[in-house]
């Protein structure tokens, strides 16, 4: 794998920065606490995603930059025979291929899980592989023998045998118990023999049984035949005598009702016949009725007439005074010109109001900015103060004896250049504060220019209110009069037709005679009614002529039928007694026979239970026959586990006995190539201690550079193993401050040495604050962090004074 790329947007400290790598030794210098780890860091991030960061989502997020703002890792990188591009945010993820529009992961889990795939690696072999750092130099030196040996077993994936091995120990506990459940259900073949023969034995007795129960039902049903047909002759008998005697109830009912019938129309024949005679005698009395009735309805329609005449009078009187009283109102309502003059007014007021109001605010907005920023700036130089005063305090109390937290050495000669760039920094944050200061209280009160605008405002804004107030009054008042003008023309509508009712209209009818009319006819109106309701009775004779005839004629052939079904009923001769004796018999005979269907079935039923015994007996010898071979089989399982897992183990154990001895022998090799050929040989003890060896024996004191040189050797050897497993081959190496307590002398080995591993090494990025080194780079990217905008800045410097070209800021 080789980085090609890598750009980080609001990442930490960077907001926009992007770095092009190459094969060869890349250097990135910086001060600390410029950003520089925060590339490695980034790149991690992009291809793990947030476990391999530091601190939470939120905190990745530069301080300084915009609410919502993109937070993003874009990173190119070689692998074999593909180049990938990866971009992660805190939202999402996508992973492409060979420059293809289309991802072939998009998602930040699906991303993770392709680079762990695509690398061989988990994230925490990545880092262990292609990451070192000083204080991972000495990884193993604080650890127990046990815990050195469960590092390494880790790293390099020989934990994965223990996990085998744990998964072959649940399996091997299933077997067991799935053994132990198989042989408990064993059944004893003597049982299943004794539980055949029982069944063969109740075969034969059910046998027995159905032969039995076969005659007892034969000569059941042949008794059950011979009483069968007579009663079944007196059954068909009983049946017509039912019939007979049912015809019969029912002619004699409709006798009767045929009778009620007939005498009924009869009586209502008598009363119609009655009815006609007394019509007859009150006709006569009638006579000027008809004449009376049409001058009635002649007189009520002269009444009504009359009588409308007075209310088309009292609407012709209302429709006038509305028509005055309308028109005294238009004289009172304002004209269309007028409210077409305020509406003109109104608009040259809101113009004015509107103009008035853009000017104030765009007064006031550049007081509030000018205040706001003020505030600011004073806020920010009090933060930076606090911080400038407690840093020059720690410096003066430590004095030159100070430790960098860095290199770990005390700064020296450099505290008074260090100390008098705090003290200036001091001066010019306390200046700054006094000027935002004054400028605060300046601007603190509204000024003159701002009031005025103010007040100018809110008198245009009120003149414009009260002309539209009055605007509103008139378009009501021209509503209204339109509203008038439309009312008068429809009551001078109704006023015409009010009038041509009236003249069509009597002036006056005779109420005396309508009078006489009414109490003659009052007089007559019981006499018409008896009259009227004779008619209808006496009408009805002529109908009930015939009816009655038929009536009559019915009644007698209903009651001749009666007479013969009497006859025929009497020619049966039925006898009661005789049919009870056939019924007891049929009964006797029908009991018989069902209990000896029953006993045939129940002993066929007791020859198929048996049977279905011996079945099932054959079924438990088949299922006993199976689960014998299961627990064959699954002895054989158990031991085949068992013999794996043993395997498994000795597998560990060769790999444990061969890892310490190729580990030493690498370690050796770059020990060889770290010191210029003065160590060639490095031990490692049953704890995995490294031991420089010299001229043949173990070198029992050595230097702290010394002590990281050999850290480094073993560290290396490590990640060159980590890769081997991996199948991936070790093209990257990221160095992170590795020089520690190395003098120059070693310092510049360990650059040469890892210029001249390019075979093992095609890309080595070394990350330093020290200056001194930088002649040996093939590369250098300067990381600076800017205080006042709060940002890191990236720039590429060549080796040698070559020119300075800016990368990124």
């Amino acid at each position: 794998m080789q980085i090609r790329r890598l750009r980080l947007v609001n990442f930490r400290q960077h907001a926009d920065t992007v770095l092009d790598f190459e094969p060869g030794l890349t250097g990135i210098i910086g001060p600390n606490g410029a950003g520089k780890s925060t590339l490695l860091e980034a790149v991690a991030w992009a291809m793990y995603g947030t476990s391999a960061a530091r601190g939470t989502r939120d905190s990745i997020r530069r301080r300084t930059a915009p609410p919502r703002s993109r937070v993003e890792v874009e990173l190119d990188f070689v692998l074999g025979a593909h180049r990938y591009r990866v971009t992660r945010s805190l939202q999402t993820a996508a992973l492409f291929q060979d420059g293809e529009a289309a991802p072939i992961a998009n998602s930040s889990g699906a991303v993770t899980d392709k680079v762990t795939r695509l690398l061989g690696m988990t994230r925490e072999e990545f880092f262990n592989t292609y990451f070192t750092g000083q204080k991972e130099l000495a990884i193993m030196a604080s650890m127990t023998a046990p815990e050195r040996a469960r590092f390494l077993g880790r790293v390099l994936g020989y934990e994965r045998l223990a996990t085998v091995q744990v998964k072959l120990k649940e399996e091997r506990t299933g077997i067991k118990a799935a053994l132990q459940t198989a042989e408990f259900g064993l059944v004893d073949p003597a049982v299943l023999d004794r539980e055949e023969a029982e069944a063969g034995a109740r075969i034969e007795r059910a046998d027995r049984l159905v032969a039995t129960a076969a005659a007892g039902q034969a000569g059941a049903t042949a008794a059950f035949a011979a009483v069968a047909p007579a009663w079944e002759e007196i059954q068909r008998r009983r049946e017509e005598v039912q019939t007979v005697e049912t015809d019969l109830n029912i002619a004699m009912h409709s006798a009767v009702e045929a009778r009620r019938a007939f005498e009924a129309l009869d009586l209502d024949l008598t009363e119609s016949l009655a009815a006609k005679t007394r019509r007859d005698e009150l006709a006569p009395q009638l006579e000027a009725w008809a004449e009376l009735a049409a001058a009635r309805e002649r007189l009520d329609a002269a009444a009504l007439a009359f009588s409308g005449r007075r209310a088309l009078e009292a609407q012709l009187a209302e429709v006038r005074n509305q028509i005055a009283a309308l028109s005294g109102r238009l004289a009172e309502l304002p004209d269309p010109a007028r409210l077409e003059a305020a509406r003109t007014e109104l608009a040259t007021a809101q113009a004015a109001a509107e103009r008035l109001s853009i000017e104030h605010d765009e007064q006031r907005n550049r007081w509030v900015r000018d205040r706001e920023h003020a505030t600011t700036r004073r806020h920010a130089l009090e933060d930076q103060l606090k911080e400038a005063r407690e840093q020059l305090a720690r410096l003066k109390t430590a004095g030159k004896d100070w430790v960098c937290p860095t290199c770990g050495k005390p700064i020296g000669l450099g505290y008074e250049t260090v100390l008098e760039e705090l003290e200036t920094r001091l001066a010019e944050i306390i200046t700054d504060g006094k000027h935002f200061r004054a400028r605060m209280d300046q601007l603190a009160q509204e000024p003159e220019v701002v009031a005025v605008a103010r007040r100018a405002a809110e008198a245009a804004e009120k003149e414009a209110k009260r002309l539209a107030t009055a605007a509103v009054r008139l378009e009501q008042g021209v509503a209204e009069r339109e509203r008038a003008n439309k009312a008068i023309e429809e009551l001078a509508a109704r006023q015409a037709g009010v009038e041509a009712r009236l003249a069509d209209t009597p002036t006056s009818y005779d109420e005396a005679e309508h009078r006489q009319v009414r109490e003659r006819l009052t007089a007559l109106e019981p006499i018409h009614h008896e009259v009227v309701r004779l008619t209808a009775r006496a009408e009805r004779a002529a109908e009930l002529v015939p009816k009655a005839a038929d009536a009559e004629q019915h009644l007698s052939r209903i009651e001749a039928r009666v007479t013969t079904l009497r006859v025929q009923l009497s020619a049966l001769g039925w006898a009661p007694e005789r049919f009870d004796e056939l019924r007891l018999a049929f009964q006797r005979a029908e009991q018989d026979r069902q209990a000896a269907e029953v006993a045939v079935v129940r002993a066929q039923g007791e020859r198929a239970a048996a049977i279905e015994h011996r079945a099932h007996v054959a079924r438990r010898r088949e299922e006993r026959n199976q689960r014998a071979a299961e627990v064959e089989r699954l002895r054989g399982e158990q031991v085949f586990n068992q013999e794996l897992d043993r395997a498994f183990s000795d597998l560990r154990d060769d790999l444990n006995a061969t890892l310490r001895p190729d580990l030493a022998e690498a370690a050796s090799a770059l020990l060889g190539d770290l010191t210029n050929g003065r160590y060639t040989d490095m031990e490692l003890d049953d704890d995995y201690v490294p031991t420089i060896v010299d001229d043949g024996e173990a070198k029992q004191v050595i230097s702290g550079g010394e002590e990281d040189v050999a850290n480094l050797a073993l560290r290396l050897a490590i990640s060159q193993m980590i890769a081997d497993r991996a199948g991936q081959p070790f093209s990257l190496l990221i160095l992170d401050e590795v020089f520690g307590s190395l003098d120059e002398e070693r310092r510049a080995a360990v650059v040469s040495l890892l210029r001249g591993l390019a075979d093992r090494f095609p890309q080595v990025i070394l990350i330093t604050h020290i200056e001194s080194v930088r002649d040996g780079f093939d590369r250098i990217v300067r990381i600076d962090y800017d205080v006042e905008q709060g940002i890191a800045t990236a720039r590429e410097e060549r080796p040698l004074g070559d020119e300075v070209s800016h990368v990124a800021a």
